[in-house]
């Protein structure tokens, strides 16, 4: 399974489509354990461009601190599963809480 994060300055990139760069895990959620990682320059921001670009790099799921919903409905037609509402911090940080079952979340912070 591979697993994104966006990220700015190390952390948690608040505002997804806009973020610098992206995390990609590589995992293995039945031992919990992340393989790989890889960090990748995010594409110039275009509209339904996301979640095109993801989904080539395997990705099957998202962790975000917001997004909006035209955004999340894309990439659910990928099969690609979002969730919203993480706070920000390192992106090993919320993959292996992800993977744990303890990523605590609250609301999505997008307003779009």
């Amino acid at each position: 399974m591979r697993i994104a994060v966006p990220v700015a300055d190390g952390k948690l990139s608040m505002h997804f489509g806009h973020c610098e760069h992206f995390a990609l895990f590589g995992v293995v959620p039945e031992t919990k354990t992340i393989l790989t990682k890889e960090i990748v320059t995010a594409p110039e921001h275009e509209p339904g461009l996301l979640p095109r670009w993801l989904a080539q790099r395997g990705v099957e799921v998202i962790i975000a601190g917001g997004m909006g919903a035209r955004a999340r409905t894309l990439f659910a037609q990928r099969a690609i599963h979002v969730v919203v509402g993480a706070p920000a911090e390192t992106p090993e940080t919320l993959v292996a809480a992800y993977l744990d079952g303890r990523l605590q979340t609250g609301e999505n912070i997008c307003d779009h």
